[in-house]
């Protein structure tokens, strides 16, 4: 055996070892892929499940544990690592072709303990289960299938548009000026969404307060970072950790270009917020700030596009008196 063969060998070696208390939850063939939101717990996605995700206590899965793996892992596999200066996110395929993304630091927060710096991680499972093209209700002959198809009428009743949009997951821009209430009544909404949801926040400071246990909060500050993170990167972990629910931070001209690449991801359920006077302001200052870094994008264009795919809440206030003034 080649010396190479045999490096290779015992590094895996020393990696599966490294591996066994999380290899036990991620390679049962009925597992679709597991999350760690924070230390000494584990959510478990199953094929096929009612209720998709299902969280086990796992205590020594500690917090050292947790980033002294992803530093064996980035040395491993040749990847930067440096959660305070440089890049606080891993990416790896793991032996059995799992693939592992994570990232420790100041960058994620889970709750109060974490507010020095927390870990998260998402590993999918490698193996390939049984399947057809009718798993996937294609047949011959058959029309296709509408998952979870949206209203194309929307109600009348302003209450019944705001319910059918969170309903049917259209994505939701909250609107209104300073203290009109928008993070309140952002927090109001996610108490509507079914608890079983993964839930994802993105913002400068936490501020948003999520009832599912089910969830990861990234924290990227305006002011205070000092890392390699940013939201370009932020965009790529977010689709990695395979959210139901995305929640965005106030819209700026930061992060404004990245929120609206996250609506084009595919994924329901993203809500942010913006401040702006009215409905129609709001989609214009929404625009106005990605093309303050995408100057390439048409702005009539961009507006109308937006004006199909996102529905708007406005807030206004007037003394102690706040109101919803609009839903479109």
């Amino acid at each position: 055996m080649a010396i190479y063969d045999k490096i290779s060998l015992m590094t895996n070696i020393v990696l599966e070892s490294l591996l066994k208390p999380l290899s036990d939850f991620y390679r049962p063939s009925f597992v679709e892929e597991i999350a760690i939101n924070h230390a000494g717990e584990v959510w478990m996605r199953l094929h096929g499940a009612r209720v998709p995700w299902v969280a086990y206590d796992a205590p020594i899965l500690t917090k050292q544990y947790l980033v002294d793996l992803i530093h064996t892992i980035a040395n491993i596999y040749e990847r930067p690592f440096d959660p305070i200066h440089g890049m606080p996110v891993v990416y790896a395929t793991l032996p059995g072709n799992h693939r592992f993304s994570a990232i420790a630091g100041p960058n994620v927060q889970y709750d109060e303990r974490d507010v020095t710096g927390g870990v998260a991680l998402n590993i999918r499972g490698g193996g390939v289960s049984e399947t057809s093209f009718e798993n996937y209700h294609l047949k011959r002959g058959e029309k296709l299938m509408k998952v979870k198809p949206r209203e194309t009428n929307r109600p009348d009743d302003p209450y019944d548009r705001l319910m059918s949009a969170i309903n049917d997951g259209s994505p939701i821009l909250i609107s209104g000026a300073t203290a009109t209430g928008k993070t309140t009544f952002l927090n109001h909404m996610l108490t509507l969404i079914d608890q079983n949801s993964r839930v994802i926040t993105v913002e400068d400071a936490r501020e948003v307060i999520v009832p599912q246990k089910n969830r990861v909060h990234f924290v990227l500050s305006r002011t205070e970072q000092t890392n390699d993170f940013n939201y370009a990167r932020l965009l790529d972990l977010v689709v990695r950790m395979t959210p139901d629910v995305i929640i965005g931070g106030e819209i700026s001209t930061d992060n404004a270009a990245v929120m609206w690449e996250m609506l084009g991801t595919g994924h329901e359920h993203f809500y942010t917020t913006i401040h702006a006077e009215s409905a129609e302001a709001a989609y214009a200052a929404f625009a106005d700030r990605i093309l303050h870094t995408q100057p390439a994008y048409d702005r009539a264009e961009l507006i109308e596009e937006m004006k199909k795919k996102i529905r708007v809440v406005q807030l206004s206030r007037d003394g102690s008196l706040r109101a919803v003034t609009e839903v479109v």
